[in-house]
């Protein structure tokens, strides 16, 4: 008898619950954003958390109004594309919060300390700075210092050739000439993974002998080589005055066929995971902020520097798997992730990852990212061919954008504006949240 009555308590629960779940979809519910773009009778909002929604439109709203949606049903907080039923909207002035922030700009996130710094900063700024700091710029074969005083750059990243036979001395120089060119203090960004990809320890001016890969260093003395190598590197770079590594690369593979086994530490999730947590906690002990990469996870596929590669795992095995170590580096608290270009058809089959809001949505919510989200270089195969791919990139939920030509880039950007498909607002907002990760760097005082 006491056994029949449990099953009919339980089965009385599962329906009070349906019954509320059915009315809460029903409910009316609040959306506030900014409309970032409007393309084909759709608008494209962007909530405080930085998430994006596409939303069907028939109203007559302008790129950078702050509207108010009220809706039924229920919002996808992972996907762009909404089939929620519109009650009404309505536009509404930008709010202010006590420190005279735009509400839509506080998402209470990793460098929110520094906001109200950030903000003032920002006011500081011309139209074209303020463009200037989206912009992670590839160090030019020739440099000329006007170029950084006229553009203001959030940064420069250097490659092997930057550093090809010279002496510390000549890199110090170099790099403190970019940056005491600067009006804003510069990101200066490098990729010293070790192993396959070292840009600075292969040559011996700089370093002994070239950093060791990850999957090296474990095997070799485990997580405590580790963090000894990481400790090290640290340094060495800060001597020469970088201040960003786009490494670690949290990406599995087992597969020695895999294009990225050579530079991935394990295929294994929580091995993995324990090795992002290890690098993102000790570089907080140095000037260096890590970057992880390549979010969703590289996976087995092909070299996105000469084409385009189809991801075509399920997303139930990305989460299980490929989100894991990101997961983990985001708890750590990390500052920064690098999107890949991969196709991932089972999250967004018509565009590249660097390029799509749902694959961006999908860390703001999911895993609850509020730090710098950067592309891989635009210059990439994978990308080079998309028309506007800057602009694309900034519309998809971007705050820094690698690019060798800095020069279409903000050409892209400023048309854009200038057509109204992206307002000055949104670039704001965006300049806003790199001179926020400068101050949280310490770049800014």
């Amino acid at each position: 008898m006491k056994k029949k009555i449990k099953y009919i308590i339980i089965i009385i629960l599962i329906l009070l619950i349906g019954i509320y779940f059915k009315q809460d979809t029903n409910l009316n519910k609040i959306l506030e954003g900014t409309i970032i773009t409007i393309k084909d009778n759709k608008i494209y909002i962007e909530d405080n958390k930085n998430r994006i929604y596409i939303i069907k439109n028939n109203d007559d709203f302008n790129v950078g109004d702050n509207i108010l949606i009220e809706y039924t049903g229920k919002l996808e907080r992972n996907k762009s594309n909404q089939n929620i039923k519109v009650i009404n909207i309505k536009k509404q002035k930008y709010e202010l919060n006590e420190d005279g922030i735009p509400t839509t700009w506080d998402d209470s996130g990793l460098f929110k300390k520094y906001y109200d710094k950030a903000n003032q900063y920002l006011k500081k700024l011309s139209p074209d700075e303020r463009i200037g700091q989206l912009l992670l710029v590839r160090y030019p074969d020739d440099y000329d210092n006007e170029i950084i005083k006229k553009y203001q750059f959030g940064g420069y990243i250097f490659f092997e050739r930057d550093f090809d036979s010279k002496t510390k001395n000549e890199v110090i120089e170099m790099i403190g000439k970019a940056t005491n060119n600067s009006n804003t203090p510069l990101l200066t960004a490098v990729d010293e993974e070790g192993g396959l990809v070292t840009r600075i320890s292969y040559n011996e001016n700089l370093v002994t002998s070239p950093f060791k890969s990850p999957r090296e260093l474990f095997n070799t003395r485990g997580f405590k080589e580790i963090k000894k190598d990481n400790t090290r590197k640290n340094k060495i770079l800060a001597e020469l005055g970088l201040n960003v590594n786009l490494a670690p690369v949290v990406d599995l593979s087992n597969n020695t066929n895999d294009y990225m086994y050579d530079r991935a530490f394990s295929g294994d999730p929580k091995l993995t995971a324990k090795f992002a947590k290890i690098i993102i906690n000790n570089s907080k002990n140095s000037t260096v902020s890590y970057v992880l990469k390549h979010f969703p996870g590289y996976g087995n596929n092909v070299d996105t520097h000469t084409g385009t590669a189809i991801d075509k795992r399920t997303l139930k095995e990305i989460k299980e798997k490929d989100l894991v170590p990101f997961k983990e580096g985001i708890k750590a608290t990390a500052e920064a992730i690098l999107i890949s270009h991969n196709i991932v058809n089972s999250i967004d089959e018509n565009n590249p990852a660097s390029l799509s809001t749902d694959i961006h949505n999908l860390l703001r919510d999911e895993l609850n990212f509020t730090g710098i989200i950067i592309t891989d270089d635009i210059a990439m195969g994978a990308t080079s061919d998309i028309k506007d791919s800057t602009v694309k990139a900034i519309l998809s939920g971007n705050d820094l954008i690698i690019t060798t030509d800095y020069e279409q880039s903000i050409k892209e950007i400023k048309n854009a504006i200038k057509n109204n498909v992206i307002s000055e607002k949104q670039i704001d907002k965006i300049a806003f949240r790199i001179i926020s990760w400068k101050y949280y760097k310490g770049l800014l005082q």
